[in-house]
């Protein structure tokens, strides 16, 4: 049964602990509107900030009929699709994610009883820019959107900037506060910034039209500010608000493709690092858009990004997450070789770390058995800590494993603690290290 004109609107959200979807879907539920938040899991802050609305389900995986039961039983007559992944991964690939799941999304909302307005959040330029697998299968859920000949609004946001900080913007952020400056080739692409909050405001000003009748709807619009700016205009605009140095030395392009590639072995482990081989490319293609239709058709006036930037809070836990953020990076490889490296040595010289044990009063059966089961535990910590998913358990292991080694070492073979080389003394850094690493473990 189709609902009165005058009903406020229920608004679904898919992907709402994403950047994009949690930004959008706080902002309207603080406005007033029913905002049913969706997503494959939520953190426990977003958990108590959403309470009972919050739904956590494999929405990507969900069959056409299953989606049509969410879509149905929570009422949506808006549908925000904030679902997306730069790049293939554990999390899945880019074609399941942006096209084969927008295929079943499109069936489902077919099947409801009542119309639905689907808002389809995509990504700026033009078609024929299209290099990566990200932006073609982004474009090829918008062809199967218009052609669809359902209600829709395609909204293409440029260069998303919001309050919390995550992949691009916060690799941004982190680039202003080192010493360093990306390649000038990058720096000088065209750069034009979207306020996550616009993206939100227009869903606002859809809502609004849906309430007052308005159902029809086959839009495409540019999210971003009207004026153009850079990649390196807008690192300055974030060094100046957050104190970074002003003096920068220019990063050279090999070293940013290396990061890049590193980025992507890193995401075959689970990680979602700023930099990878799709980023570099998109940052490369530049953001551009014509806001104009949009703005007219919304009444809404885009902030510039040095505005944008301004708003942005510079407390010290801004610094301290810009600085860390890259650190990051490097914490976590270096704890995991230096878990596996330790296990491989202690194999590698199997004899000699075998008779350390036989010295100190071990049987040889025994001392065999320990060096063997320490050595693969080191390993197994290591390759624990590799993978994002266990990287939580890795850590807590590593640090039991390293107690457990100064604890029985100072039982067993004192003499190790006066060592020149200090080994047991540097298990104490190590283990701080892997405190430090879960701190900064969330990336949400």
């Amino acid at each position: 049964m189709t609902r009165a004109a005058s009903a406020s609107p229920t608004i679904l959200i898919l992907g709402a602990s994403g950047l994009i979807g949690e930004s959008v879907a706080v902002w309207l539920k603080e406005r007033g509107h029913r905002v049913v938040p969706v997503a494959r899991r939520f953190t426990a802050a977003q958990r108590a900030r959403f309470g009972e609305a919050a739904t956590e389900a494999p929405v990507v995986d969900l069959s056409e009929d299953a989606l049509c039961r969410l879509l149905g039983d929570s009422g949506a007559d808006i549908v925000v699709n904030a679902i997306g992944v730069l790049q293939d991964g554990p999390g899945g690939g880019n074609k399941d994610v942006h096209a084969r799941f927008v295929d079943r999304l499109l069936a489902a909302i077919r099947q409801l009883d009542r119309p639905a307005l689907l808002v389809q959040i995509s990504m700026p330029g033009s078609p024929e820019d299209d290099r990566t697998a990200f932006s073609r299968t982004k474009r090829q859920a918008e062809r199967a959107i218009t052609g669809s000949a359902l209600p829709h609004v395609i909204l293409r946001p440029g260069f998303v900037l919001a309050p919390a900080a995550f992949g691009g913007s916060a690799l941004l952020r982190a680039a202003a506060m080192l010493p360093i400056r990306f390649p000038e080739e990058l720096e000088d692409r065209p750069f034009r910034v979207a306020d996550v909050f616009d993206i939100a405001r227009t869903i606002d000003v859809l809502a609004k039209d849906w309430q007052a009748g308005r159902r029809e709807r086959a839009e495409s619009w540019d999210i971003m500010e009207s004026g153009e700016t850079c990649v390196g205009e807008m690192i300055d605009h974030l060094a100046a608000r957050h104190g970074g140095p002003s003096g920068r030395l220019r990063l050279p392009a090999f070293l940013l493709s290396l990061g890049s590639r590193a980025g992507d072995f890193a995401g075959l482990l689970g990680w979602r690092p700023p930099i990878r081989s799709t980023a570099l490319a998109e940052m490369r293609r530049g953001v551009t858009g014509d806001p104009r239709p949009w703005a007219a058709a919304t009444g809404i006036d885009p902030a510039s990004s040095r505005d944008l930037v301004r708003g942005l809070s510079v407390s010290v836990q801004e610094r301290w997450f810009a600085r860390l953020f890259l650190l990051k990076g490097l914490i976590f490889p270096v704890l995991a070789v230096f878990w596996i490296v330790s296990g491989l040595i202690a194999l590698n010289a199997f004899d000699a770390a075998r008779q350390i044990l036989i010295d100190s009063g071990f049987a040889k059966p025994l001392a065999t058995f320990v060096t063997l089961a320490s050595s693969l535990m080191d390993i197994a910590v290591g390759v624990l800590v590799a993978f994002r998913r266990s990287a939580f358990w890795g850590l807590w292991a590593g640090i039991a494993v390293s107690l457990f080694y100064m604890g029985m070492a100072a039982i067993l073979t004192p003499a190790m603690w006066l060592e020149p080389l200090g080994a047991l003394v540097k298990t104490g850094p190590a283990i701080v290290l892997m405190l430090v690493a879960l701190a900064i473990l969330d990336e949400r």
